[in-house]
């Protein structure tokens, strides 16, 4: 889920190790690292509530999308866009988007390519997950809304999302919230190996890496992403329905094709889009990040993710960790959402 791979905290190797292999080992059929659409578009608390929390979403043309989306409170407000990451979705800031629009924000949460409502204008467009690609997604979702500037904010894909605005396009980004700080990274660098340990909490990404991977992740993609929520936030005590909520957003007809290129990418075991070519060459330099940040990290984030330490000297511009207890997970702004929100408030004013 997270990019650069760094290692995960030791005390979840052992349940990854039993529910992995209790749930992924019968799973197999055929994928391509760049598919094309098979169908048309068409101990925090227990969470209660699988309502959906933002009634109907709307739909806008955005680059090569028609993009689902999220846009909630005045008009005429700041603006901060919310960016979730994989297997998650818009629901990530159910409680965050209320504590913004209070505040006077515009909140824009869109659904990423591969999940949700949003969907590719052209079967022959590549279905393709590099890391670039995402990015240039939102800055043409920014054009279509004629949003000049925003606060963005995310986590996992959303987080490596909003490091990449935030350092290729400064001028469109007015603050950065990064949930694990600094994630951007390169095939190249991505070639070297890890020590056993760290190559471990990787698993589903050597999964993708197979043709049964591809395949079990579409025949079991529900149960599949169920693993990921519980082995990346192990205290946080979500029900079924709040699962099952985000759960309808992974039925997009795109979301595997996107989802197994993404980490096959990151592998170098699939190209990119030569459009995207010198996007990425830039970002293989690991580009600083001027723009005010505040990076957050749970105390109980069973995913991989960088140490705070290692990241810090990449924000050049104000910036601020912090580190949010009480057995907080990998799905920050779900699990924590007084905290997010705060910190995207925080940061404005900087």
């Amino acid at each position: 889920m997270k990019h650069p791979i760094d290692p995960q905290r030791r005390r979840l190797l052992a349940s990854t190790s039993a529910l992995a292999a209790a749930s992924l080992l019968n799973l197999g059929v055929s994928g391509t690292a760049l598919a094309k659409a098979t169908s048309p578009a068409a101990s925090p608390p227990a969470v209660g509530s699988g309502a959906a929390p933002f009634g109907d979403i709307r739909q806008i043309r955005a680059g090569n999308l028609d993009m689902g989306y999220v846009d909630r409170g005045p008009s005429a407000g700041p603006v901060a866009i919310l960016l979730h990451g994989w297997p998650y979705d818009i629901h990530a800031f159910a409680e965050v988007a209320p504590r913004l629009t209070a505040a006077g924000y515009r909140v824009i949460i869109p659904y990423l390519r591969g999940y949700g409502t949003t969907r590719f204008l052209s079967a022959d467009t590549p279905r393709n997950g590099q890391q670039a690609v995402v990015a240039v997604d939102i800055i043409a979702l920014m054009d279509a809304l004629k949003i000049d500037r925003a606060v963005i904010a995310g986590f996992d894909w959303g987080a490596r999302t909003a490091n990449i605005m935030a350092a290729l396009w400064p001028e469109r980004c007015q603050a950065l919230v990064s949930v694990s700080g600094y994630l951007i990274g390169s095939q190249e660098a991505n070639r070297k190996p890890l020590p056993p340990q760290a190559e471990f909490q990787w698993w589903y990404q050597f999964y993708f890496a197979t043709e049964r991977g591809a395949a079990g992740y579409a025949a079991n993609r529900d149960g599949f992403n169920k693993l990921i929520w519980q082995l990346a936030s192990p205290q946080w005590k979500f029900d079924d329905a709040t699962y099952q909520r985000s759960a309808q957003s992974f039925d997009n007809p795109d979301h595997v094709a996107v989802v197994v290129h993404n980490y096959r990418w990151r592998l170098a075991l699939a190209d990119g889009e030569p459009q995207y070519d010198e996007l990425e060459k830039r970002l293989a330099t690991a580009p600083k990040i001027t723009v005010p940040t505040i990076t957050l990290e749970g105390d109980a984030n069973g995913a991989p993710h960088p140490p705070p330490a290692g990241y810090a000297k990449q924000f050049t511009g104000k910036y601020q960790h912090r580190d949010i207890t009480g057995g907080i997970g990998h799905n920050l702004p779900q699990e924590a959402p007084q905290a997010f929100a705060e910190a995207v408030l925080d940061v404005a004013r900087r």
